[in-house]
């Protein structure tokens, strides 16, 4: 039996049902099951509609499985906490609130029992890790899309939480930012290695950030499919990742698997 570390995360049987108007059910996800050992960087991928926010939501404890579920650190997630920092497509920032003030509101709520100043210092130490000592003071509303981002990046690591979870955070963002952006997290990750759960459906973000990439069938009843243990060393950057002698090769398995699952694909 895998030890707790191995086990710090893990899937149970998750599945996943949703009424229809017509009176059946439909299926979403079904025994989805999965271990994550602290301090990995999973990546989930599979085709749009194959519930792959499905799963993270029930780990995030924004829904309930209709079966089975999700356990962190030995406790099972029955709602949202602190113990888990999310970073969404959109970081829903209060506009009228500056980036500083936005990560404060996390950090105040994750760490009543610090002195104001030491709240301060923390968020402030985030906000520069991420890039954004000089804009701190602005209006959340008044940032770039890729800056926003990067306040909620700032705000999820600021809670210390033991799992991070990542929903394709840089999917509406243009290439260069959501390039420079995948470096800021993977920067960040490896300060302190926090156990990270991500949805993607970019096989090239998945194999630059992931240490194993969990492919998902394509629903109805969607379950892992194929895992993939990616092998290139940390710390990585970029061209060194795509020089790799075997980059292509574990490229290429991952759109094998998800053209394999085309024919199925949700709409």
């Amino acid at each position: 039996m895998n030890s707790p570390q191995q086990r710090f995360l893990e899937f149970s049987h998750l599945s996943m049902s949703f009424p229809k108007g017509d009176g059946t059910v439909s299926k979403v996800v079904v025994d989805f099951d999965l271990t994550v050992a602290k301090g990995e960087f999973v990546c989930l991928i599979g085709h749009s509609g194959c519930g792959k926010s499905t799963v993270l939501s029930v780990l995030a404890g924004l829904v309930n499985a209709t079966e089975g579920g999700a356990i962190v650190d030995g406790r099972e997630v029955t709602e949202p906490g602190i113990d888990r920092g999310i970073v969404f497509q959109q970081p829903n920032l209060l506009p009228w609130l500056s980036a500083f003030d936005n990560v404060m509101m996390a950090v105040n709520a994750a760490f009543q029992k610090l002195s104001r100043k030491d709240r301060s210092l923390k968020a402030i130490h985030f906000l520069t890790l991420v890039g954004l000592q000089d804009a701190m003071t602005k209006k959340s509303g008044e940032l770039s899309a890729g800056m926003r981002q990067r306040v909620g990046i700032a705000r999820a690591f600021a809670l210390d939480p033991k799992v991070l979870l990542l929903d394709e955070p840089f999917g509406m963002l243009d290439s260069l930012t959501r390039f420079e952006l995948q470096q800021v997290l993977l920067d960040l990750w490896a300060t302190d290695k926090k156990t990270a759960f991500m949805v993607t459906h970019d096989v090239d973000e998945a194999l630059f950030l992931a240490d194993r990439v969990v492919m998902m069938t394509s629903g109805p009843g969607a379950k892992v499919g194929k895992i993939v243990e990616v092998p290139f060393g940390r710390p990585r950057d970029r061209v060194g990742i795509m020089e790799h002698p075997e980059y292509y090769a574990y490229r290429d398995t991952l759109i094998d698997f998800l053209n394999s699952q085309e024919h199925g694909k949700a709409a």
